[in-house]
């Protein structure tokens, strides 16, 4: 158990937070254009 405990504790959460959060914003870019395509234009 305190092996898994120090694997845990070993990770830097707030990077892996923060890549996780900017890739969402580039990836809802073109998202929002493929949608507005789909839609003809009208949101």
């Amino acid at each position: 158990m305190e092996a898994l405990t120090s694997v845990f504790s070993g990770i830097n959460w707030e990077a892996i937070v923060q890549l996780t959060l900017v890739g969402m914003i580039m990836i809802a870019g073109p998202v929002v254009i493929f949608v507005l395509a789909a839609r003809g234009g009208d949101l």
